[in-house]
């Protein structure tokens, strides 16, 4: 079925990032339905890995300049975009000096998870939405890849509960085995500031908690990875959402 406008929110994608089945299988997914005709937008951060100058990153100076507010301390959004090398697929960049700017995606050198990484998610799921609005592109599917995209559902059914904008989406989550991490203890409070209370990845929150969290807020749940790990498959196999297995690129259309 082409014609559709089809939105890829994701935290990986090649050539962006290398060697991980996430960033594989979105850049196939996203290419097969560009190439079938349909408006396929691609979001992700701009982590301080991704090469500007290499990949032709460019500011969107009509789409920057808002500020988003993460626990009551302004954060600008720097929106930033690129076609895929050799395509006419245009993917755009989030993009933070405070949250995005250092070299490793979530962990310091030791190991360590960053203490901001739930407001890093937070700016993210927050920005996608508002830049899309800007946009005035209102998509038929939101794909979801990645625990940073689970935030993106969650605030769509919450905070941005009686906003219509968009409501005839349809939200399809992908799950992967990612590593999971703590998050700040105070992530109840920042989440209280947008009126966001009652979760209950919140007696627990971590990376993996709210991805599970998020899978009641989709139309559809599918496998990312073809075999999943411990609690995620748990959930999986118990989430009264509908879901699908791991689906091959070719078969990705069937579930839109």
């Amino acid at each position: 079925m082409p014609n559709q406008k089809i939105l890829y929110i994701t935290t990986e994608m090649y050539p962006y990032q290398e060697d991980t089945n996430m960033a594989a299988v979105v850049n196939k997914m996203a290419l097969k339905m560009h190439q079938e005709g349909n408006d396929v937008r691609v979001f992700m951060p701009r982590f301080g890995q991704i090469s500007e100058r290499k990949f032709q990153l460019h500011e969107v100076i009509r789409l920057s300049g808002m500020n988003i507010i993460i626990n009551d301390l302004d954060q600008p959004l720097i929106i930033k975009v690129a076609s895929l090398p050799g395509e006419r697929l245009q993917v755009y960049f989030i993009d933070n000096e405070e949250y995005f700017k250092r070299k490793q995606y979530y962990f310091d050198d030791e190991g360590t998870p960053f203490d901001d990484n739930d407001e890093r998610a937070i700016f993210f799921a927050r920005g996608v939405i508002e830049t899309i609005k800007k946009l005035n592109w209102v998509p038929d599917v939101i794909h979801l890849n990645g625990w940073m995209a689970s935030f993106v559902p969650i605030y769509l059914k919450t905070y941005y509960e009686s906003d219509t904008y968009f409501k005839d989406a349809k939200i399809v989550l992908s799950l992967y085995n990612e590593k999971d991490a703590p998050f700040d203890k105070n992530i109840g409070e920042k989440l209280k500031f947008d009126n966001i209370s009652g979760l209950k990845a919140l007696d627990n929150p971590s990376v993996q908690s709210f991805v599970i969290e998020s899978m009641k807020y989709v139309d559809a749940v599918v496998k990312g990875d073809e075999f999943l790990d411990g609690d995620l498959d748990k959930a999986f196999n118990e989430t009264s959402t509908p879901k699908s297995e791991y689906l091959d690129v070719d078969s990705i259309n069937q579930l839109y």
